[in-house]
């Protein structure tokens, strides 16, 4: 079974140094949706927040949703 995104979001934004704050900062979300996500309590952001996500964490979208 594929890791959930938020499990990936998390260990992405850990190997990159990144704090939640700094993280949602750079990806202009709200920091307790981005530990929502992290926490997989919300699971299905829309395509402009994964890609945001993506952008700011230098990986292309495909990566967060392996």
């Amino acid at each position: 079974m594929a890791p959930r995104l938020g499990t990936v979001i998390k260990a992405l934004r850990k190997a990159k140094g990144l704090s939640q704050v700094q993280l949602a900062k750079r990806a202009r979300i709200a920091q307790p949706y981005l530990v929502r996500l992290e926490s997989g309590e919300r699971k299905n952001p829309s395509l402009a927040t994964l890609k945001r996500l993506a952008k700011a964490l230098g990986v292309p979208v495909a990566e967060l949703l392996e």
